[in-house]
């Protein structure tokens, strides 16, 4: 078969495509935003907010990892280095060639919130995979109401994307507010959990789209926050991102009651994410 042959056929979905690093960003001391483009005539379909890839490091092993920014021919993913796998995808440098499955999974429901108040809540690297969605809101900003990004973090030096934060917070037609659990004295912004900045939100309640990506007990306690507010569980959403590792539905390792977090996910509404979050693993 001719190499312009086999350019057309649709990839397999458990063949990870050669993808190489053209770009790296050290983000915070253990997390890096790496730039990748296509290798050749590698196929690629396009990925909406909200949505995962498999990223492969080659020797190392797989590892879902939310898209950062994402175009017809560019995918940012930003890796914090935890493990194996993501220690070796953080080693990457710029030429290095990875493996990439994807898109998989739900986006942000960025078209049903037109015409409504938004509200994004981010937690220490949850601001990763909810940058796409807010890039959007801003790209069109006449689609929607009044815009909110609220984004806590442990520390000033582990906030994600400093330099977008200061552009988002320069528009006058959103509100930015950051907050950190701990900071030194030269620190000059708030201080506290990112729950506390519900309150202070500008939004109608009855009419409001929420996304929160972070640790699970983050995200209860915002979607509990929000849900006191009045936003409509059913309009809140939240992101999972539970022991994926097929991304197609084989394994069962992602499985969350009847849900594969991989294929039904990982955005959930919270009227169906937080009754499963409640239960007690066995």
């Amino acid at each position: 078969m001719s190499p312009a042959a086999e350019a057309v056929i649709a990839p397999h979905p458990m063949r990870p495509a050669p993808w190489r690093v053209v770009h790296k960003t050290r983000e915070t001391r253990d997390t890096w935003s790496l730039e990748l483009v296509p290798y050749g005539c590698t196929t690629t379909e396009p990925y909406a907010p909200g949505q995962f890839a498999m990223i492969y490091a080659f020797g190392a092993g797989e590892a879902p990892i939310s898209v950062s920014e994402a175009s017809e021919r560019h995918l940012m993913h930003t890796v914090r280095a935890v493990g194996p796998t993501t220690n070796a995808i953080c080693a990457l440098g710029v030429g290095d060639q990875v493996g990439v499955r994807g898109p998989f999974g739900t986006a942000w429901p960025l078209e049903a919130a037109e015409g409504a108040d938004v509200v994004v809540v981010a937690g220490g690297i949850g601001l990763a995979p909810l940058r796409p969605a807010v890039l959007h809101l801003l790209a069109n900003r006449e689609r929607y109401g009044r815009v909110s990004v609220l984004y806590g973090g442990r520390a000033p030096s582990e906030l994600l994307f400093p330099r977008d934060l200061e552009r988002w917070r320069a528009r006058f037609d959103v509100d930015v507010d950051v907050t950190v659990d701990a900071a030194p004295d030269v620190w000059r912004g708030r201080v506290g959990l990112v729950t506390k900045l519900i309150p202070r939100a500008a939004f109608d309640p009855a009419d409001t789209v929420a996304m929160i990506v972070g640790p699970e007990v983050m995200m209860r306690f915002v979607a509990a926050g929000l849900r006191e507010r009045g936003v409509p569980a059913e309009r809140i959403h939240v992101s999972m991102e539970r022991s994926m590792r097929c991304a197609v539905g084989h394994c069962g390792h992602c499985q969350l009651g009847p849900a594969f977090v991989c294929q039904d996910g990982p955005v959930f509404p919270w009227n169906v994410a937080g009754p499963l979050m409640e239960v007690r693993e066995r």
